[in-house]
């Protein structure tokens, strides 16, 4: 009785840990719908606007200039990432359907339309995160895959704001310039609106200079965050990107949504040693 007891309670928690990788996916994957379908308004936009106003760069091939093609991909990368969550159980139609969500990021990050964006540089990430977590899920344990995904997810956190940080290693931005100019001159959000409202010109450019340099510091360091344990590391990353958005501009939630998502993995994977604990 007592063999049979925990072959069942090791069945049970197994069970568990499969439900917990599901998660785990779905997660990801609702934030990279997230982050694709914040962008739809504009997106609209953007779409009439590349319609009547027609670019030719001889630098894309045609099809990586067409309209359409920009429609079909964004359109079927939504699509993709909604079944996909739909038939998370389903070990071969999950992966296909991830990967042809890849396959369109892919698309969007190379066409002329879409190709300077970064919600789509940051939803590939995920989605690529996503097409490795899905073909390991039935072949990795669980308390082994946690811990490669834990990891994995904290490089790719760790990149993203590295890579965030070393685009303002320049004298402008650690002046405070040039975020001085985008945000505190004249963009209409609360954050901005509030010290434009109780600092003069003077303390609000000095702010500025202040406020960036928090921002080039903070995301530099972001660099480290694969070192830190996973919780830890989950907690921050995500502390990081939500605040971005929350005190810069709400649109960058489609860039940020993905990259919550990929950083909420530490939280939500079982770790091994949790395991190992409950197994001996």
């Amino acid at each position: 009785m007592g063999r049979a007891a925990l072959n069942s309670d090791l069945v049970l928690k197994s069970n568990r840990d499969n439900i917990r990788s599901q998660i785990t996916l779905f997660v990801v994957m609702a934030c990279t719908l997230l982050g694709l379908g914040w962008k739809w308004s504009f997106f609209r936009f953007a779409d009439a606007t590349y319609e009547t106003i027609v670019i030719r760069d001889s630098f894309f091939p045609a099809v990586l200039q067409s309209a359409m093609t920009l429609r079909v991909v964004y359109l079927g990368c939504l699509i993709a990432i909604v079944l996909s969550m739909l038939t998370i159980r389903m070990r071969r139609l999950r992966t296909l359907l991830v990967a042809l969500a890849l396959v369109a990021s892919t698309t969007l990050m190379l066409h002329q339309g879409s190709y300077n964006d970064m919600t789509f540089v940051t939803s590939w990430w995920s989605l690529a995160f996503a097409l490795w977590f899905s073909t390991r899920m039935e072949i990795d344990s669980p308390e082994s895959l946690a811990v490669k995904a834990s990891l994995l997810s904290r490089l790719l956190v760790s990149i993203v704001l590295l890579g965030g940080a070393v685009g303002k290693w320049t004298g402008e931005y650690w002046s405070g310039q040039v975020l001085y100019e985008i945000y505190f001159v004249e963009r209409d959000f609360w954050f901005f609106n509030l010290l434009r409202a109780r600092l003069d010109a003077e303390p609000l450019r000095e702010f500025a200079t202040g406020y960036s340099r928090v921002v080039i510091v903070v995301e530099s360091l972001g660099g480290l965050i694969w070192l830190l344990p996973r919780r830890v590391a989950a907690v921050a990353g995500m502390g990081v990107f939500l605040g971005i958005g929350l005190i810069s501009n709400y649109s960058l939630f489609s860039v940020l949504s993905p990259m919550i998502g990929l950083a909420a993995v530490g939280l939500l994977s079982t770790s091994a040693e949790k395991v190992r604990r409950n197994l001996t």
